[in-house]
């Protein structure tokens, strides 16, 4: 999962940032230890549904699924719901051929655990990989710069094994209702800082970042009741699903099967998400954070 326990460390690394007082660190680990009381515990953590979808007896096209909790699908009620077997599924409809899943992340997972999930999929020649990365970074005080770099240096590994690679980068922890304010705010921020980062690396060494933040962010705020699972952290199968439509695209670009597709300069948005609007930050903490 992405890091429950360590949702105090998102506050003690805001007051390496801001030269928060004494009695705002304070405030921030308190809520984090409300925050974890709030957060529920899921009943299912389903295994990997690992396997060949669409199967004809044909030569499949092999995608491997890296990352953390969101890679995994934690907070689904069937692993049929997994973003790993949604993709596959799709990605066989668009390739009219057989796709072989294989999932590699692990709930937990820090941008560090990549190096030996990576080392496991080259050795099984995929021709595309999806990874989902950086929340964990964030509640685990990994340097934003530290984690960017890594997974550029992951990226590169696959790509010189000749995968195509696509980079859901880190979510907007922001949007997480159980996280109270400030802590929110203070999430929300190094989230996009990491994402910020995440994006320019992954691009330079030639894989296709996706902004998850800033894709599916609006909708999960407005939705939030059937985008989240009963945990109130992870997505539910409904989240998922969302998170599944806009990763898909850059999948079948990367594996060949929309080579003329391009990125929408708007993502396709909710009445109900065009409706929200972005929260206002006091002043006080604004200046606390100049």
């Amino acid at each position: 999962m992405i890091g429950l326990r360590t949702l105090r460390a998102v506050a003690m690394t805001a007051a390496t940032l801001g030269g928060l007082s004494g009695a705002l660190v304070g405030l921030l680990n308190e809520q984090g230890r409300r925050a974890r009381v709030a957060i529920g515990v899921l009943d299912h953590l389903w295994p990997a549904p690992d396997g060949v979808y669409a199967d004809d007896g044909s030569d499949p096209l092999r995608l491997a699924v890296l990352g953390d909790s969101m890679a995994v699908g934690v907070g689904v009620t069937h692993p049929s719901q997994m973003p790993g077997v949604l993709l596959a599924q799709a990605l066989a409809e668009e390739a009219e051929r057989p796709v072989r899943l294989s999932t590699y992340a692990v709930s937990g997972s820090t941008t560090r655990d990549l190096v030996p999930q990576v080392d496991a999929a080259v050795l099984d020649a995929p021709h595309v990989a999806l990874i989902i990365i950086g929340a964990n970074d964030v509640t685990s005080r990994m340097g934003v710069r530290e984690s960017a770099l890594l997974l550029g240096e992951q990226v590169r590994k696959l790509r010189a094994a000749g995968c195509g690679v696509v980079v859901g980068t880190c979510p907007d922890l922001g949007i997480v209702r159980p996280i109270p304010q400030p802590l929110r705010m203070v999430g929300h921020r190094y989230s996009l800082r990491l994402a910020a980062a995440q994006t320019a690396e992954v691009s330079r060494v030639g894989g296709v970042p996706v902004s998850l933040a800033n894709l599916l962010a609006p909708e999960f705020m407005a939705r939030h009741v059937d985008m989240f699972s009963s945990d109130r952290f992870h997505p539910s199968a409904v989240g998922y699903e969302a998170a599944a439509g806009v990763l898909l695209a850059p999948l079948c670009q990367v594996a060949g099967l929309w080579p003329g597709w391009a990125a929408p300069s708007l993502p396709v948005r909710s009445a109900a998400a065009l409706a929200v609007r972005p929260s206002r930050v006091p002043g006080w903490l604004q200046r606390r954070h100049a």
